[in-house]
């Protein structure tokens, strides 16, 4: 099978409801589907969501990247030789961890597609539905409070609450939440919001609130924080965005700097690079989560396969699509009372057009 021809969509997103975190205010973002078509009559679709803080890419980078780099290495090769088109592939796009994801995930959905498989068995599948969390961004208690309860009246059981900016307000927030919905699960993010003292002030004030995680307090580039806060405190510390490679991973692992990874695909490359991280972060004896970005359908959809396929993912973060207005896809996945399980297709769900 030949790969004959590549397209993509470049897709305007505009949120629901704007939203903050510890380093900046979010209204819209923009998404790109690749479209990869074979001589076999086989399709294969990917999603790039670039975010200049977190990928480091612009709109502007991953559509160049398209056009003079993705578009003339690809065509005309077997799309069964993965990994040999993505190492070719990451040498042209080191900065460019969302447009390399876009290319693995459609290169995936080819050969889950070929097999007549989901994707999360074609990758060796696990389970078949996973919890999800939803995320609250920064906001006065009151709002807070007023959209935790739409959320728990939807079904969702998992809140993340991010944070960051103050930690009196963060402690109120947390402690209000969890009187108020005492059986709902808690997670945090700290968005490297905190110094390492102010991570310990949070954790003493919240100890009984039985927080699972604890994301991301510090900021990246320091591991010697995240390690000073993780061997000091009672909550489980999540590295984030101090997590982008397999390197990363072990290095935080071999200096025990955390207790858990967040793997989110746009950020680290794709599926097969979370794939070597998991692996390194299970070997550590390191909890792994799926998380995502300002993602549409489709990029949510190849978190949750890879999610499902590995058992030492034990959390998934994935709730980006729902802060769209206009999220062209549906139907890839069902999602009711906080438990995502993707349909039944082949690949990542979505059938060729």
């Amino acid at each position: 099978m030949i790969i004959t021809n590549i397209g993509y969509e470049r897709l305007e997103l505009e949120l629901l409801i704007p939203y903050t975190i510890a380093y900046e205010e979010i209204s819209k973002a923009t998404n790109f589907i690749l479209k990869i078509e074979t001589d076999g009559h086989i399709v294969g679709f990917g999603c790039a969501a670039p975010d200049i803080t977190v990928t480091h890419e612009s709109p502007e980078d991953v559509e160049n990247a398209i056009e003079n780099i993705i578009k003339p290495i690809l065509k005309g090769k077997n799309p069964f030789l993965i990994s040999r088109i993505l190492e070719e592939l990451s040498l042209q796009l080191p900065q460019k961890s969302s447009a390399l994801a876009m290319v693995d995930m459609a290169l995936l959905d080819i050969s889950a597609k070929k097999m007549q498989v989901p994707l999360y068995q074609f990758l060796g599948g696990y389970r078949h539905e996973i919890a999800t969390s939803i995320t609250i961004g920064i906001l006065p208690l009151a709002e807070t409070l007023q959209i935790a309860s739409e959320y728990v009246k939807q079904g969702f059981s998992i809140l993340k609450i991010k944070g960051g900016l103050s930690v009196e307000d963060d402690v109120e927030k947390m402690i209000k939440i969890h009187e108020q919905f005492p059986n709902i699960r808690l997670r945090f993010d700290g968005n490297q919001g905190y110094s390492v003292q102010e991570t310990m002030t949070f954790d003493q004030k919240v100890k009984n609130l039985n927080i699972e995680i604890l994301e991301q307090p510090t900021k990246p580039g320091l591991d010697k924080h995240l390690g000073e806060v993780k061997n000091t405190l009672d909550l489980p510390i999540m590295a984030d965005e101090s997590l982008k490679s397999v390197k990363d991973t072990f290095r935080l692992a071999q200096n025990q700097r955390i207790d858990m990874v967040n793997i989110k695909l746009m950020k680290v490359g794709g599926i097969r690079e979370g794939l070597h991280i998991n692996a390194v972060a299970k070997a550590a004896n390191l909890e792994a989560m799926v998380g995502c970005l300002d993602e549409c359908s489709l990029g949510i959809s190849a978190g949750l396969h890879f999610a499902l396929s590995r058992s030492n993912v034990k959390y998934a973060d994935l709730d980006g699509h729902l802060e769209f207005k206009n999220d062209p896809f549906s139907g890839l996945f069902h999602l009711k009372n906080g438990i995502l399980r993707p349909n039944d297709n082949y690949g990542l769900g979505l059938k060729d057009k």
